[in-house]
């Protein structure tokens, strides 16, 4: 896709190009036929006329080119009428610049539309024509009956050019209306944003206002790019603006979708969220927040309760940091996964105290912490490594700082502001730091794509260009212990899994990422709530069913997790 800003900026080059090629006897064209009419006026107004006919033929002369001007004048505007856009010329004639302007399609990784134009009629009237202004009152609100009658009246009673009356209105409202005949009141066509797709992927497309301009999601990050600079120089027609190629997967985002709302109802959640990330490229393949809404009603994303939670919302994410910490205490090389942890009695500040939700009460090694979620132990390799280590290896991994993608909608992490032992110890197993879900997932890619931090994107993205973006954060012999940790967690049969799912475990592709929020114990989770009875299934029926979607098929012969301690070949950049 060419940028807006780049073809504006295209066009002006090559408008300069086309003055520079023009015959310099042509560019002094409109100099000579100044002279010529000037000498003209001057044989037949001048003083000292020697011949009498050399007047007359003078004066003859004079109203030929007059009478020419004014045909040429009148060709020319005849020509702009034909070939300008329906209502460019009633918008600059009646003195209004809100008519909808063009804007590019919206495809997915397919070629699917997520979103387009379609031309609608908008109802205007120019008060200054209106004859009987009662008789306009009665005949459009019969058949418009949500106009106020008397705000109409009031409105058409001016002596004003041009007024809208209501956009975007049906094609039978626009035939009742034209039949009516009346004086002074006319249809402009005008351009309005559709989504096919309804309420998939609504939260990544936002929304545009009335003028067809972009105000939340993509749409406002694709006026950010320059396309309203090209509207305003007349150069956004619908014929020169190329379709922008989203990262998601329509087929994906389906599913994704399907699964959140089935777990939200059967686990009586109060919202949902989940995305799948490409961990070798960063592109977001699908996004998904309930309760969500029909991009076709953007008013409905006005509602808080319909917020993207995965990048406007932030949330202390458990277990999700806790992989962080190991990446850290790893890639020290103060640990191993030989080493063991005492976790045989909580860890006391103060008159705070920090113990494990299932206790094992006893000196646990590495992957024995990882696969009971000790947080004990956990906190004790953080701090080992001392609060300045910790601190630094988050801003690293992108923890710290606002993340920023081509939403424009964003929060920024809570962190604390006086950070000592004690936000440490609760930060290494995800409580005291608030993130987005999106940038959390992030930090989880690097961890097993063999070390390499890469932004998230909404667009597609080749190879190279995440290659060029990469940035390493771990070495790939810690990516290669953090698979092995994550394979043990998913062999277990206790289920105390996380709601973050890698597949394939020996060769990562995708991530994700499954959020209930507030989920409460049903049938058949013997009174749990935790994500192991809720996210973790939900997260398996996911992949189950996109695996395929994307080229990945079941597998009979999983690899055992001590074989992934082996494999640090992976791309050392996607």
């Amino acid at each position: 896709m060419i940028a807006p800003a780049a073809l504006l900026a295209r066009l002006q080059a090559r408008s300069r190009e086309a003055l520079a090629a023009l015959p310099q006897w042509l560019l002094r064209l409109p100099l000579l036929l100044a002279r010529m009419l000037f000498g003209v006026v001057r044989s037949a107004f001048g003083r000292g006329r020697p011949e009498p006919h050399a007047v007359a033929r003078a004066r003859i002369l004079l109203c030929m080119l007059v009478f020419a001007g004014v045909y040429i004048a009148i060709a020319g505007r005849l020509a702009m009428f034909a070939s300008a856009p329906d209502g460019a010329l009633a918008r600059r004639g009646l003195g209004t610049d809100a008519v909808a302007s063009a804007r590019p399609d919206i495809l997915d990784r397919n070629g699917l539309v997520l979103a387009t134009d379609v031309k609608s009629a908008s109802l205007f009237g120019e008060p200054n024509r209106i004859i009987d202004v009662d008789e306009a009152v009665e005949a459009l609100t019969a058949v418009l009956p949500d106009l106020d009658g008397n705000e109409l009246r009031q409105r058409l009673s001016t002596k004003r050019g041009f007024i809208w009356l209501k956009r975007d209105i049906t094609p039978q409202q626009q035939r009742e209306i034209h039949n009516l005949g009346l004086p002074g009141i006319g249809f402009m066509t005008e351009n309005r944003r559709v989504y096919p797709g309804g309420t998939l992927g609504a939260h990544v497309m936002g929304s545009t206002n009335i003028d067809n301009q972009g105000i939340a999601g993509i749409e406002k990050w694709v006026d950010t790019g320059g396309l309203a600079d090209l509207h305003l120089a007349g150069f956004a027609s619908d014929r020169q603006q190329e379709p922008i190629e989203l990262a998601l997967d329509l087929r994906v985002q389906h599913v994704l979708r399907d699964e959140l709302s089935t777990a939200k109802e059967k686990f009586k959640a109060i919202a949902a969220a989940g995305t799948v990330v490409d961990v070798r490229t960063g592109e977001i393949v699908a996004m998904v927040s309930l309760p969500d809404f029909d991009a076709n009603d953007p008013a409905k994303s006005l509602d808080p309760k319909n917020l993207n939670r995965l990048t406007t919302g932030v949330f202390e994410m458990g277990s999700t940091f806790k992989a962080l910490t190991f990446a850290m205490a790893l890639d020290s090389g103060r640990f191993n996964i030989n080493s063991t942890l005492d976790a045989r009695g909580a860890l006391q500040f103060g008159r705070f105290r920090i113990h494990d939700y299932h206790a094992e009460n006893r000196v646990l090694t590495l992957p024995e912490v990882f696969l009971y979620s000790s947080n004990i132990g956990t906190a004790k390799m953080a701090l080992a490594l001392g609060v300045d280590a910790h601190k630094a290896f988050l801003s690293k991994a992108g923890q710290l700082d606002r993340l920023r993608t081509e939403l424009p909608e964003s929060a920024a992490p809570i962190v604390p502001k006086r950070w000592g032992e004690l936000n440490t110890a609760t930060i290494a197993f995800g409580h005291g730091l608030a993130v987005a879900p999106l940038q959390a997932v992030m930090a989880v890619n690097a961890l097993v794509n063999g070390g390499y931090l890469i932004p998230p994107t909404f667009l597609k993205r080749t190879p190279e260009e995440a290659q060029a973006l990469a940035k390493p954060i771990i070495k790939p012999e810690t990516s290669a212990k953090m698979r092995y940790l994550l394979r043990l967690n998913a062999e277990k049969t206790k289920l105390l899994t996380t709601f973050t799912g890698i597949f394939p475990m020996d060769n990562p592709q995708y991530l994700v990422l499954v959020i209930l929020d507030e989920p409460q114990a049903v049938e058949g989770t013997y009174g749990y709530a935790t994500a192991g009875w809720n996210a973790a299934p939900t997260t398996g029926k996911i992949i189950s069913r996109i695996g395929p979607m994307l080229g990945i098929m079941p597998r009979t012969d999983l690899p055992s997790p001590e074989s992934l301690l082996a494999n640090t070949t992976l791309a050392r950049a996607p």
